[in-house]
């Protein structure tokens, strides 16, 4: 007789999403796209040639970064004219920031 392993799952665990998790920590994992979310934090929106303004990489390198920060879920980008305006998804960036209290860690990556 073989038994069905039952899984038992709390509101947290249905909360946390291991592949939108990963996905964003692989979007996080470069420091240009870290410095990337916190100006768009800071400042809410902005066109990409601010943020090329801000870093020491070429506008075909910032926007492959934007791309990988939009595939995460973590910006949205709207298109205005022949530009594109980013922004920030605070939705996205507070379910990271949920998922990551959930696995127990603190900010500064100490376990609570």
């Amino acid at each position: 007789m073989q038994f069905k392993k039952q899984s038992i799952t709390t509101a947290k665990e249905k909360e946390f999403d291991p592949e939108s998790f990963a996905s964003m920590c692989k979007a996080l994992g470069h420091p240009a796209r870290v410095m990337i979310v916190n100006y768009l934090n800071r400042i809410d929106r902005c066109l990409c040639g601010d943020i090329v303004d801000l870093l020491p990489l070429a506008q075909s390198t910032v926007s492959q970064h934007l791309k990988c920060l939009k595939e995460a879920g973590l910006v949205k980008g709207e298109v205005e004219g022949p530009k594109t305006c980013y922004c920030l998804d605070k939705r996205m960036l507070k379910k990271f920031t949920r998922m990551v209290a959930d696995l127990g860690l603190s900010p500064h990556g100490e376990k609570q």
